[in-house]
């Protein structure tokens, strides 16, 4: 199997898009929960019920691009606000 480079991945984990002008990196579930607002574990759970946009890096590493948490972010306080979160 053919090993692609670190910046080949990168490409890939964030489709080429920059933010800024620096490439969007991305985040760790710990990363993610503090950016949402919630602990490690409500991610998880969210991830495993396909609720939170995320990316599977080597099998078992969940990761996220902040481009796609802000919309989910976005939506989730509106849920909160009229309280309709499970």
């Amino acid at each position: 199997m053919a090993q692609t480079s670190y910046e080949e991945q990168r490409e890939e984990l964030t489709d080429g898009s920059t933010e800024q002008g620096n490439a969007e990196f991305p985040l760790t579930v710990r990363d993610a929960a503090l950016y949402l607002g919630v602990s490690p574990q409500t991610v998880y759970l969210w991830v495993e019920r396909k609720q939170i946009p995320h990316l599977r890096v080597m099998g078992r590493n969940i990761r996220f691009l902040r481009s796609d948490l802000g919309p989910f972010r976005a939506s989730f306080k509106r849920e909160v606000e009229n309280g309709k979160t499970e």
